[in-house]
């Protein structure tokens, strides 16, 4: 069996963790990968290729020899003909891909700001009736503002370490994963967000994601993930008070104008 050539080897490789990053990886965490992270990893991969052959010299040339072959011996016109069709249509193909207008499907009317369950819950632990339910650290910032900052705090290592992906550094919406998500993550430091819900619907909304919520509104193509899987319910009130620190904005309390 003829042994395959570093080039070939390279290559497998690259295209190998293009299909694993592109279609499998998505797959297994159930959350989209933006391209542009596709993207970054397959720079870091060309890196880590182009590393490994330019250690040694007779390595650089062992990987270029095919190249050279293709481009210069008289015997492998074929394989120079086939290259020059296949470039074309490659680039057209991927050209078509990405400006191609695809029809826009069928109307699904949807509720887009579908009511809350009446109790609160996480995971199977009902917590109360969703009116009633106030955070458990709020009190500390009249009563305890030491003790408040310390929950503050830990909301923003909460949030910087599994929200602002999406969210942003700025609680904008404007995240790195944010271009390619539809719909768009929350924009916390617009006005009509968090002034306009208790914390109870924010613990709701986090714990739940876009999978917990009802069948009023749906279809719901949110990538937000059932957090209450990943986060304790202490980490959750954390990130809100985060939230309205950061922002300045306080959340509705009940009774409050509608």
């Amino acid at each position: 069996m003829k042994r395959l050539s570093l080039f070939t080897k390279c290559l497998i490789i690259f295209v190998g963790c293009w299909v694993f990053l592109r279609f499998i990886v998505g797959n297994v965490i159930s959350v989209p990968i933006p391209g542009s992270v596709v993207a970054m990893y397959m720079g870091l991969i060309i890196i880590a290729i182009l590393v490994h052959i330019s250690v040694e010299d007779s390595r650089f040339r062992e990987f270029l020899r095919p190249i050279h072959e293709t481009l210069i011996d008289d015997n492998k016109r074929l394989r120079r003909r086939v290259i020059a069709v296949l470039i074309p249509f490659a680039l057209l193909a991927y050209t078509y891909s990405i400006f191609a207008q695809r029809a826009n499907p069928p109307g699904n009317p949807r509720d887009a700001h579908p009511s809350p369950p009446l109790e609160l819950t996480y995971k199977d632990e009902v917590i109360g009736k969703m009116q009633e339910v106030e955070n458990p650290f709020r009190h500390y910032e009249k009563d305890d503002p030491e003790a408040f900052k310390a929950h503050v705090e830990n909301g923003r290592r909460v949030y910087y370490q599994n929200c602002f992906y999406c969210h942003g550094d700025d609680l904008d919406g404007q995240g790195h994963f944010a271009p390619h998500l539809q719909p768009l993550p929350a924009n916390f430091q617009d006005p009509g967000i968090i002034p306009n819900f208790q914390e109870s619907f924010l613990f709701w909304r986090i714990s739940k994601g876009g999978p917990g919520l009802p069948a009023a509104g749906t279809p719901w193509d949110s990538a937000m993930p059932v957090w209450e899987d990943m986060l304790t319910k202490d980490e959750i009130w954390d990130v809100i008070l985060f939230l309205s620190d950061y922002t300045g904005y306080q959340p509705r309390t009940f009774g409050e104008g509608h």
